[in-house]
């Protein structure tokens, strides 16, 4: 009975229902919880009753709009559908410059993908994610984000819905590691479908 609405309770209850302060505000806190993800507008009835508990003539009515959610901010062109995921803020020089080479390793330039942070992903929905449209992801370090659900396993290329994934360490773990960079190499290569030349 405690889920129910006051308009369901009403059908049992024939007389008038009236909330008081407290439960006006966890009542309202309830119903936002409940509203849908797409943006629509609910109105709440707020009914304020004076010191004796008799209803006041004109009821309060309060419009809460849940807001959409701007997109996913994402640097870069993201022209070719590739999409880099990093765990860092910020890119400095020595990780970026080994992703530059890297992306222009396997055929494509920086103004071509899109990066995105962690902090850019923190707190948003694999949907969300997904309105992106990318066709293949990086993912480099510890990401705040549902995509690391994702059965991928780390230096291995992964394809789920039509997108293909690739899960590595940081760009700065890498950028210091010889030995991972080969292997990031490597999974790179299988990605891309690049072969290497016979000698």
């Amino acid at each position: 009975m405690e889920n129910e609405s006051l308009e369901s309770i009403s059908l049992f209850i024939p007389e008038e229902i009236y909330l008081i302060s407290e439960e006006k505000t966890l009542y309202a806190e309830k119903l936002i919880q409940t509203i849908p993800s797409t943006p629509t507008e609910t109105k709440v009835e707020v009914v304020k009753a004076d010191s004796h508990g008799a209803a006041a003539a004109n009821p309060e009515i309060y419009e809460i709009q849940k807001e959409e959610a701007p997109p996913i901010p994402v640097k870069g062109g993201f022209t070719k559908g590739i999409l880099i995921l990093h765990e860092e803020a910020e890119l400095i020089e020595g990780p970026m410059d080994m992703l530059s080479k890297l992306v222009n390793a396997v055929g494509h330039s920086m103004s071509e993908v899109g990066l995105v942070s962690s902090d850019n992903l923190a707190g948003r929905t694999m949907e969300e994610f997904q309105s992106l449209n990318a066709h293949i992801v990086l993912r480099f370090g510890r990401i705040k984000h549902p995509i690391n659900a994702l059965p991928a396993p780390p230096y291995q290329v992964f394809s789920e819905n039509e997108t293909e994934y690739l899960f590595a360490d940081s760009l700065t773990v890498i950028s210091e590691d010889q030995e991972l960079k080969k292997k990031l190499w490597s999974s790179l290569k299988i990605l891309f479908n690049l072969s290497t030349p016979k000698k």
